[in-house]
């Protein structure tokens, strides 16, 4: 009996023993699981960064460095918009499970930012989890179908400067009859500087039938009736900003809220430039023409040489003086306040004004070549376009020279420069072309900035390449068509071109600045007709102020 319960005993310890070895089996890890590559079509795409120019119709291929498990792709793999809509796709598989392959059940849209996303809930065969998720970045090509239908050149050209000119027309301050500073800012704020912009277009759309010359006319009463009765003045100068409807000063700084003086120059060519046109001998026009003068010899010129230097400076407040301290030297957007305070009726500077001031005796001259282009003034690679546009909307730059410069030279060269910088994209934005360039200063991303080649953001303005047409017509002609005819559906609306856009951003400014738009109707016109030019230079004043100053041109 005892041997019998010993040996059971022994065979019992024997089997419990053997029977908890069978319970503990190896642990078995499962072999990692990562995307090995990303491959866009036949081309490998980056990971994180965005990959650009991608064709609408792609094939996207995930290539894993296990099989996948099947059952788990529809809940962790999507194409999404940049929306977050989920692009409908077809999922299949190859080298055996593990590489995936997704192609979307129509094209993708043109010029639209997508994501391919896989997240740690896709598995291998072997149960193993993705290691990392993905969010691979792509934006589409450009879709170069038309958006509106093709009209001729001359149309086109009226069209942009219809449309731009409803901004100043259907959007001007409905008391002053000034120009808004920006569609997307404060509704009372109109600015001085583009008001004279908008002033400079009443002629042009009158005599291109957008509006008839009596409506001109009457609008022009309003304007000038405002700035002779309500708008503040000091020392007969406007500020940059004044409130629309009861004419005070808006500040445009703290200590920027008085005198603007070449602000007021850009509003005293504009008048100028309405009162030659208005020359009827009808009561009306006669008395606008005289409203006109009578602001135009008001302003005290050389009250801001502060103290009898030989220098302009740009502002003054009646509450901190000449703090501000800004002198208006060249070479930049200013000449036109020069060329004015020598053509003066009652306070016209003298010549060494001009020469010590804003020339600095020589010292805005450039001298250098860039991309091939002699740069006669400026600083280098020219700056930002609007510096070849502000003097030179009533100027006509064309055999115009003095002491210091060709000056159609300099801003024929510098619009190359830019346009060139453009087409070679040393950063490679997408979609720097000989299409779509120019550099000004314009709204960017949450916020403005003074675009040019040596401060490039990505950002081209349109009113950059438009307002060049007197400068480079077939490079400017071959971006209004892109801008129109490819971008319309996101640049062309109420008032023309929006302000800015950033192919590389995909952004889109939904803002219209009177800076921006009367140039382009302005120059546009000027290469048409040379309205503009004819009419400024041809105020007997502005021949010989410019005479005084040196200046060389045939209409002098």
């Amino acid at each position: 009996m005892f041997l019998s319960l010993l040996t059971c005993g022994l065979f019992f310890a024997c089997s419990k023993q053997s029977s908890s070895g069978n319970a503990q089996p190896p642990v078995v890890t499962p072999a990692s699981f990562s995307i090995d590559k990303v491959q866009l079509n036949d081309l490998t795409a980056s990971g994180t960064s965005i990959n650009y120019g991608v064709r609408p119709s792609v094939v996207i291929r995930l290539q894993f460095t296990a099989p996948v498990d099947r059952t788990t792709v529809a809940t962790s793999v999507s194409v999404t918009e940049s929306t977050g809509t989920v692009v409908a796709a077809n999922m299949s598989y190859e080298r055996s499970d593990s590489t995936l392959v997704i192609t979307p059940a129509t094209p993708l849209k043109g010029l639209t930012r997508y994501f391919i996303n896989a997240s740690t809930g896709l598995m291998s065969t072997q149960k193993a989890k993705l290691s990392a998720t993905l969010n691979t970045p792509l934006i589409t090509q450009i879709d170069s179908t038309d958006k509106f239908p093709r009209i001729s050149d001359s149309e086109l050209l009226d069209l942009v400067q219809k449309k731009s000119f409803a901004y100043f027309w259907d959007y001007a301050h409905p008391v002053s009859g000034l120009a808004r500073e920006r569609s997307n800012g404060n509704a009372e704020t109109v600015t001085t500087g583009g008001s004279g912009f908008g002033i400079m277009s009443i002629p042009v759309a009158v005599n291109r039938n957008f509006i008839t010359r009596a409506q001109g006319l009457a609008r022009m009463q309003t304007i000038v009736s405002f700035l002779k009765t309500k708008a503040q003045r000091f020392h007969g100068v406007f500020p940059h900003w004044l409130n629309g409807t009861d004419g005070t000063v808006i500040p445009f700084s703290q200590k920027d809220d008085g005198a603007d003086l070449v602000e007021t120059s850009f509003l005293m060519a504009g008048l100028l430039t309405a009162r030659q046109y208005f020359d009827g001998a009808d009561a009306a026009e006669a008395t606008l023409r005289a409203d006109i003068n009578t602001l135009w010899n008001a302003v005290e010129w050389n009250w801001f040489r502060q103290g009898g230097q030989n220098v302009l400076y740009w502002h003054w407040s009646p509450k901190y003086n000449w703090e501000m301290n800004l002198k208006i030297q060249g070479w930049n957007e200013a000449l036109i306040t020069y060329i004015l305070a020598a053509s003066a009726n009652t306070d016209s500077i003298p010549a060494s004004v001009y020469h010590n001031g804003f020339a600095r005796n020589g010292a805005m001259i450039n001298g250098t070549s860039y991309w091939n282009y002699p740069l006669p003034l400026g600083p280098a690679t020219g700056g930002p376009l609007f510096l070849a546009h502000y003097s030179f909307l009533g100027i006509n730059p064309n055999g115009l020279s003095d002491a210091y410069a060709n000056y159609q030279t300099q801003v024929v060269n510098h619009t190359r420069i830019n346009y060139t910088y453009c087409v070679n994209n040393p950063k490679t934005y997408y979609g720097y072309s000989n299409a779509c360039w120019g550099l000004t200063a314009s709204d960017i991303p949450n916020g403005y900035a003074a675009n040019h080649p040596n401060n490039d953001i990505g950002v081209i303005s349109p009113t950059a390449a438009l307002s060049s047409f007197p400068y480079t017509p077939e490079e400017s002609m071959r971006a209004l068509k892109f801008f129109y005819y490819t971008l319309g559906d996101k640049l062309f609306r109420n008032y023309g071109f929006t302000d800015a856009f950033s192919l590389q951003n995909l952004w889109y400014a939904d803002s219209f600045l009177a800076i921006d738009q009367g140039p382009q109707i302005i120059m546009i016109e000027n290469y048409r007709s040379q309205l503009v030019w004819n009419l400024l230079t041809g105020c007997p004043e502005i021949k010989r102020g410019m005479k005084q100053l040196g200046f060389m041109a045939p209409y002098l």
